[in-house]
């Protein structure tokens, strides 16, 4: 007896993981963010001088910013490239990036 295969729907298509390169650049990203707090925290704490935490709050946000970028980058081409269909639910329609990018600047 022949089996068949049932054709794939939107609900057992699922769209490309997203590629490991992106997420270890964006968990490097982020890590580096991580660290950057802490050392902000150790710095208030420690009473350093005000330019010191200024310039290490910019280093924090900064490396967020990076992280957001790659991260929303990503979600673009991947958005682009696959099929309204497929998408998960959830995912960002073309029209809102515009607005996940602003919310980055």
């Amino acid at each position: 007896m022949q089996q068949t295969s049932k054709p794939e729907t939107a609900e057992t298509m699922k769209p490309p993981a997203v590629p490991a390169a992106v997420d270890r650049r964006v968990l490097h990203r982020l890590r580096r963010a991580q660290g950057q707090l802490a050392a902000v925290i150790a710095a208030v704490e420690d009473s350093r001088p005000c330019r010191e935490v200024v310039m290490q709050l910019a280093a924090v946000s900064s490396a967020l910013d990076r992280a957001g970028v790659v991260y929303l980058s990503n979600a673009m081409q991947e958005c682009l490239s696959t099929p309204a269909e497929l998408r998960a639910e959830g995912d960002p329609s073309p029209d809102e990036f515009e607005k996940l990018l602003l919310m980055l600047t």
